[in-house]
């Protein structure tokens, strides 16, 4: 029987995830709780009941039949479905939960229809319209958001088509393995493009350093470039097993009799595999860094490192947000 949270002497801290986040599997298990598709099935009303249990715990009124499995499920479809800063529902497409479906379909697309122009334009603009989705939702929601969204999803979508329809021109005599590669090389180009450019900001005025207490205490742009990078690579593992793997068992599959004579099968098996191999591949990207990466004072600004340890109480270890 699950033990019930009233009976507890030491209540679980739910501000904080359920597993170690110094860990790698422990950071793969909290993303596979957040990333799980199931919590769009949730409606309005059990969301708002859901947020009404994390809410009330945390002012310390804890129903009698309350179990730690149901305060954990509470607090992972919470983080899936609301906004961390201002509390808000967050639209269903934008919300991580929807991370597999919709990049499930996307990617189907694209790795099917990669030959035509039209057919490139039209999945890569949707890609792109996707992802800008998913920042502005995730956003952060300072002023200058809105318009960082629009300049780098315009520049995504030029560089990823222009990449798409470049490679597509020079690979046409190429085998066909190539061919299918041509996404893989598009979403890459275009995820080195639009993160940093939506995070440009952070370059430029720094990102936000934490001390111990998670207080900000001073931004650094060196330590942003490490953050951004990260990110990136993160995005581009995602999309690896996806763009590539994918690619290289249809390429085997197209010469067999069946395929040959069903090539309409081709967008529901990719689609189904993409499904597949992205319910992993999304969380095991998410957890490949620490969300809350430590910072030494080497890593920073040599004015910034000697104000901070010039502090009344300087802080022992540093911190930053590297962020999704």
């Amino acid at each position: 029987m699950s033990e019930l949270v009233k009976n507890l002497v030491l209540r679980p801290d739910i501000s904080k995830p359920k597993w170690d986040q110094s860990t790698f599997e422990g950071r793969a298990k909290h993303f596979f709780a957040i990333t799980n598709p199931l919590n769009l099935f949730y409606g309005g009303n059990q969301l708002d009941d859901f947020k009404k249990i994390v809410e009330d715990y945390r002012k310390g009124s804890v129903p009698n039949d309350l179990t730690l499995s149901q305060l954990w499920k509470a607090k992972h479809v919470v983080d899936s479905a609301f906004h961390p800063s201002t509390g808000e529902k967050m639209f269903m497409v934008g919300r991580m939960s929807a991370q597999v479906p919709m990049n499930m379909a996307i990617t189907g697309g694209m790795l099917t229809f990669y030959k035509s122009p039209m057919a490139v334009i039209f999945w890569q603009w949707l890609n792109q319209s996707f992802n800008a989705v998913v920042n502005y939702t995730n956003r952060s929601g300072d002023g200058g958001s809105v318009s960082q969204l629009l300049v780098s999803y315009c520049a995504a979508t030029g560089g990823a088509l222009t990449a798409a329809l470049g490679l597509n021109s020079m690979v046409k005599k190429a085998p066909p393995l190539v061919g299918r590669l041509v996404p893989f090389v598009a979403v890459c180009v275009a995820n080195a493009i639009n993160i940093p450019m939506m995070r440009r900001g952070e370059l430029t005025d720094g990102i936000d350093i934490l001390d111990e207490n998670g207080q900000v205490i001073g931004q650094s742009p060196g330590v942003a470039k490490s953050a951004i990078s990260q990110v990136v690579v993160s995005r581009v593992f995602m999309a690896t097993p996806t763009f590539a793997f994918i690619p290289i068992v249809v390429n085997a599959l197209e010469k067999r009799p069946y395929f040959k004579a069903n090539p309409k099968m081709f967008l529901p098996l990719q689609t189904i595999l993409c499904g597949l191999v992205l319910s992993v591949s999304t969380p095991v990207g998410c957890a490949l860094f620490p969300q809350l990466t430590p910072v030494t004072f080497d890593q920073i600004e040599p004015e910034l490192a000697q104000k901070l340890k010039n502090l009344p109480n300087p802080p022992k270890q540093l911190y930053c947000n590297k962020g999704l």
